[in-house]
């Protein structure tokens, strides 16, 4: 069992690209920003540890509970109302407005988080365990400070929330006051004010349940024997429970196979797989719509949050994102089991399967079903082998469909838009490929073409190993800030800016893209990277009228002259007639909406 003191576990443990999103300097949102008003995380490690070195022997110190003193050496004092700020009206969600007065009594802990960072995603299922087991001791509130500028939106939040299942209250910091307040730099980024409202400590990047579990435990007992915890149960007014109805909930992917005129969709907050004519007449439903990693038969099969499919012959692969696994569909016995995967998140340090202190270079292989994999987004076979865009470690892996072995493709994890050789000659190293959170995969046989969405770029990833990865159009030509320069701008490749574009697909030279955050469907040439919008006017919306209008769309695939589009936050499937540039809606027979969540349950 590891032994880890309060002090390891508030400082970021491993170089920021390694745990978090945007802390490198050279790319940090407002980097002329004031000096922070509080304290810096080095000035705010708790006071006490664990364990103590003795003679060379580990000695377990005293807990919290007998100690007289306040576990924090350092408490810095903040306003009583740091939320009512003065630039502006501060808008919340799943409650009423807040201030820490009237959450006195209880530890309250700040996730700072951006709605498209994969580390975020990861923090989510530590924090939901937090508050099962301390409901009445702690506090958690989502501080919502955007890094792209559609996430700013308070809708757009308020569709995060509903599609990663939040229910504890967001306050969207649009203009990232209380980031600069609480001396923030990186996504996700946790603060911890204590009951009495002081502010005491910080940790960086993502954090396991057991560390930060163990902080509190450390933390609780002294406040709750000075009769300082308010353990009076609170209740929040959810978004959740404003839920209306529908066929499909935040669908992620449609992939279409033409040769059966048929449409697989991820309904991906319905956690299920939709198989539909492409007419829209409903034939199966894999899953029975609750979460989990059961295999079996379609009704008894579970999944969680799944994303990319990929078919081969009868077989269908689903990236099972939140289970960490891949799945795979036999789609003549009707049947789901699981290929990749352990059930739990890699951590970063087994990015690279294998590796040892005596074994640092490649090949980097695992057993895929003893392997944990981290984040799993899209899927892509050729020839005889599954390709796998790995959100969470910036990678694109692969494993042969005999599913003999499971491991790096293309990709050193460093989060970053950098073309070069597919793997580092050693784990980390530079001078190899990075990516940043890739999230969609097509191909012409020569090239898997990646929806790079934090980068906002699409690059291409060669099949012949000697070959370099490449950016088709996007920013791995700029200095610095590659992940944070975008925007909505067609035209050359040089000029072309996306905004985190999450939908790829191929067809006879053309790239066909969601371009997510634009709310736009748009068309790359893959020699020469000019880029021109098919669809959607860029405002968020549903209507099939001129340009038409999409609310970020994240998938894309094509049978004959039509695009299907998976519509994600307006829970449909949309069209795109190539020929007449028509938008068209789908509607769905055979497929009831899903009763939603309410109040009393």
């Amino acid at each position: 069992m590891r032994s880890r003191s309060l002090c390891a576990l508030l400082c970021c443990v491993v170089a920021g690209f390694l745990t978090g999103c945007g802390d490198d300097s050279s790319t940090a949102v407002d980097t002329q920003r004031e000096p922070s008003s509080v304290a810096q995380l080095r000035d705010l490690l708790p006071g006490i540890q664990s364990t103590a070195e003795v003679d060379g022997s580990a000695v377990e110190l005293q807990t919290v509970a007998l100690q007289t003193k306040n576990p924090f050496s350092r408490r810095i004092p903040i306003e009583d109302a740091p939320f009512a700020k003065k630039s502006g009206k501060v808008e919340w969600l799943n409650t009423e407005p807040l201030t820490l007065k009237k959450l006195r009594g209880k530890f309250v802990v700040l996730d700072f988080w951006t709605y498209c960072c994969i580390n975020c995603h990861h923090i989510l299922p530590v924090l939901k365990k937090l508050e099962e087991k301390y409901p009445n001791e702690i506090v958690v509130i989502g501080v919502h400070s955007a890094k792209f500028d559609e996430e700013k939106n308070t809708e757009n939040i308020r569709d995060a929330i509903l599609r990663h299942d939040i229910r504890h209250p967001v306050v969207n910091d649009h203009d990232h006051y209380l980031w600069n307040f609480f001396g923030v730099n990186s996504w996700p980024t946790l603060t911890v004010i204590d009951p009495e409202g002081y502010f005491v400590a910080i940790n960086r990047g993502e954090i396991d349940f057991e560390a930060l579990d163990g902080f509190f435990k450390n933390s609780i007992p002294y406040y709750d024997k000075a009769e300082l915890l308010d353990k009076t149960p609170v209740e929040f007014e959810l978004e959740i429970y404003e839920e209306e109805p529908t066929q499909l909930k935040y669908p992620g992917k449609v992939l279409a196979d033409a040769d059966n005129n048929l449409l697989y969709i991820t309904d991906s907050s319905h956690n299920r797989i939709v198989i539909s004519d492409a007419d829209g007449t409903v034939r199966e439903v894999i899953g029975s719509g609750k979460v989990g990693k059961a295999n079996g038969s379609y009704a008894e099969a579970s999944f969680d949050h799944p994303q990319g499919l990929a078919l081969h012959g009868n077989t269908l692969y689903v990236a099972d994102v939140e289970n960490h696994m891949i799945r795979k569909v036999d789609l003549q016995a009707k049947t789901v089991s699981t290929i990749a995967g352990v059930g739990r998140q890699a951590s970063f340090a087994e990015s690279f399967p294998g590796v040892t202190q005596t074994k640092q270079t490649g090949p980097w292989f695992g057993a895929p079903l003893k392997t944990p994999i981290n984040s799993p987004w899209a899927l892509w076979v050729h020839e005889d082998v599954l390709y796998i865009a790995m959100a969470g470690p910036h990678q694109i892996w692969s494993m042969p469909l005999d599913e003999s072995k499971i491991g790096p493709f293309a990709g050193n994890a460093r989060e970053d838009i950098v073309d070069g050789p597919l793997l580092p000659k050693v784990p980390y190293a530079v001078g190899a490929s990075s990516f940043a959170q890739p999230s969609g995969l097509t191909s012409d046989g020569e090239y898997i073409y990646v929806a790079d969405s934090e980068g906002s770029s699409i690059r291409g990833v060669p099949f012949d190993k000697t070959k370099s990865v490449m950016t088709v159009v996007g920013t791995s030509e700029l200095p610095n800030a590659r992940l944070f320069t975008f925007g909505d701008v067609d035209g050359k490749k040089e000029n072309v800016r996306l905004q985190h574009v999450l939908g790829v697909h191929y067809d006879a030279g053309k790239i066909y893209i969601a371009d997510t955050y634009n709310n736009k469907v748009k068309v790359v040439y893959a020699k020469t990277g000019e880029t021109t919008t098919i669809a959607g006017s860029g405002d968020p919306g549903v209507s099939d009228d001129g340009v038409g209008e999409f609310d970020e769309p994240s998938g894309i695939s094509k049978i004959g002259n039509i695009l299907y589009v998976a519509d994600t936050n307006n829970h449909l499937i949309r069209t795109v007639d190539l020929t007449t540039k028509k938008v068209g809606t789908m509607t769905f027979t055979g497929l009831e909406p899903v009763p939603t969540i309410k109040k009393s349950e």
